[in-house]
């Protein structure tokens, strides 16, 4: 499979002709982002394809629906935990945390006790 060339190279910063970009954390380490895209998309441009395990099996999960029916891109934003993804919105100074809350094991969904399901 051919990579688009414009990710070929990751996010474009404002030196290489960018217009703009989005400073955020992935567990202390520095991304940059661009306007308007989601944390999923971010990761996957820098390359980041997989940022949580199953509770069940360890298995690697990241971006794979992609439009939040799936729940495998859950990720802590800014210390809320089980975040899809694909659907929030980078910002910047945003701080992204691999630990997550408690996933119910039989369905590998957010056991928050809360409505997000």
């Amino acid at each position: 499979m051919t990579r688009h060339p414009k990710t070929q190279a990751g996010p474009r910063t404002v030196e290489d002709g960018g217009t703009s970009v989005v400073h955020l954390t992935l567990n202390g380490q520095e991304l940059l982002a661009h306007p308007g895209q989601t944390v999923g998309a971010a990761l996957i441009d820098a390359g980041i394809q997989s940022w949580r395990t199953t509770r069940k099996n360890g298995r690697p999960r990241g971006l794979f629906c992609g439009i939040g029916i799936c729940y495998d891109c859950l990720i802590t934003v800014d210390g809320a935990p089980n975040q899809r993804a694909c659907l929030v919105p980078v910002c910047e100074g945003m701080q992204l945390s691999t630990t997550a809350a408690p996933v119910d094991a039989a369905t590998d969904a957010p056991n928050d006790g809360g409505t997000e399901r």
